[in-house]
């Protein structure tokens, strides 16, 4: 008996471990299959590319600086930066440029698609590149300083911008072995060149249709790196393309200044708007949106503070003309006050970027009208006799029920009130509200000749 009951278990145990055996065979099988199935990420060189479309700001140079880092991090092959743009902050363009110097990879910086521009700021970056390329129909130059609103920086102030921008355009061209006059005059005589013009000054490296292009004229120059001369080996390099992330993108948009300008128009006016009609609530939320928002522009861009008080001040007269009779003085000294702290809103020694003037007149009178109707909307309201209450009752007829001598009632707006009169006032007469005293209302009889509509 106990030798059977041993051979079954023996039978039952080899069952087992063959199901077991099999399952594990099984697993490894599906293991495999999931791995081969994964999409393996495709071997060869690679090359990292990003696309800066706008103004030269903090967020562009955070972007420029991140995206160096995670080249030089997967050992791409280099980095290109598409480049568009009319300028920017002299603060973020200096940083993007002393990364560009020292980056531990090759950066190519090509000016494309065809009618974009490396203008003002776009000029020092294009010049710091290791390898500098324009595609056909692009355009270089323009790199007087200016200020925020697009005006030359006159005086002592303007000259030294000046020769500052121009001594750091020449170190940035000679460092690069590039057109180092070309790079001065760009600068003091704001000249602006084709690419096939700037490829003939030697300003530019290479004139490329595309990305494939620009690519394959690039493969075997030599660049410096860390003070070594190394051949650029980009030949059938594949292209990977990366794109801001959520905070800078956000960033760019408030470093705009024309952005930064109707936030704070639109704060101004929304709060306004609240002060004015008590309990609304939305306008007064969007505006108060609205100028957080601009304040936040404001510690990106440079501004100068005149220019904000007197946007503030303009705003004040605004709202007053609604309520003093000042036959329009407050209104116009208030619009005048308004246009020219928006044209001097921004600041003129760190910037060459500024709210565009068509935006800024267009902005002033809207703002002006709307405060001015709202304003006037308000008073007029507020002298309009009340309709509701005690003070609604003023100057309504009512018809006597209970004899006045002289308290009684009388019936008016559909409701009996107790009143008082002058002298005996019978049953069925007419009367007008003059007053109330508490709860009482003040009557006087409606003579014949007297309206009693």
């Amino acid at each position: 008996m106990f030798g059977k009951t041993s051979r079954k278990s023996s039978k039952s145990s080899g069952r087992l471990l063959s199901k077991r055996g099999l399952l594990s065979v099984v697993l490894l099988l599906l293991g495999g299959f999931a791995v081969l199935a994964q999409p393996q990420p495709p071997s060869g060189p690679v090359v990292d590319l990003i696309v800066i479309d706008g103004g030269i700001n903090p967020a562009v140079d955070d972007f420029i600086r991140g995206s160096i880092e995670r080249a030089r991090g997967k050992r791409a092959r280099a980095l290109i930066i598409q480049l568009d743009t009319p300028g920017g902050l002299l603060t973020s363009t200096r940083s993007i440029v002393k990364e560009i110097l020292g980056a531990p990879v090759p950066v190519i910086v090509y000016v494309a698609p065809s009618g974009a521009g490396a203008g003002s700021a776009g000029v020092f970056i294009t010049l710091a590149a290791h390898i500098a390329a324009m595609a056909p129909g692009t355009n270089i130059g323009a790199a007087h300083p200016v200020g925020g609103g697009g005006q030359e920086v006159k005086g002592v102030m303007g000259e030294k911008i000046e020769n500052f921008t121009a001594s750091f355009s020449e170190a940035i061209a000679q460092k690069r072995g590039r057109n180092t006059e070309w790079a001065i005059q760009a600068v003091r005589r704001s000249v602006s060149i084709t690419e096939k013009e700037a490829l003939a000054k030697n300003v530019i490296d290479v004139v490329a249709r595309d990305i494939d292009d620009l690519l394959r004229q690039a493969d075997g120059r030599k660049v410096e790196i860390d003070g070594r001369q190394e051949p650029l080996a980009l030949k059938d390099a594949r292209v990977e393309r990366f794109e801001m992330g959520l905070k800078q993108k956000i960033i760019n948009v408030l470093s705009d200044p024309n952005i930064a300008y109707l936030l704070l128009m639109a704060g101004i006016l929304g709060l306004y708007m609240e002060f004015s009609h008590p309990g609304v609530i939305f306008p007064g939320v969007t505006g108060a949106i609205a100028l957080l928002l601009a304040l936040t522009s404001f510690q990106i861009i440079p501004i100068n503070y005149a220019g904000l008080v007197l946007i503030l001040l303009g705003a004040a007269l605004l709202a007053g003309e609604a309520f003093v009779p000042s036959f329009g003085v407050l209104g116009i000294g208030g619009a005048i006050s308004l246009a020219l702290g928006s044209l001097l809103l921004f600041d003129t020694e760190t910037s060459d970027l500024g709210v565009d003037r068509s935006i800024v007149f267009t902005a002033v009178a809207t703002l002006s009208i709307l405060m001015f109707l709202v304003g006037y909307l308000v008073f007029k309201s507020q002298r309009r006799k009340p309709t509701l209450g005690l003070e609604g009752l003023i100057g309504e007829i009512g018809d006597v029920r209970v004899k006045l001598s002289p308290a009684g009632k009388i019936f008016v707006h559909g409701e009996y009130w107790n009143a008082e009169g002058e002298g005996e006032i019978a049953v069925g007469e007419k009367v007008r509200v003059v007053g109330f005293d508490g709860m009482c209302l003040k009557v006087k009889r409606l003579s014949e000749g007297e309206s009693r509509s």
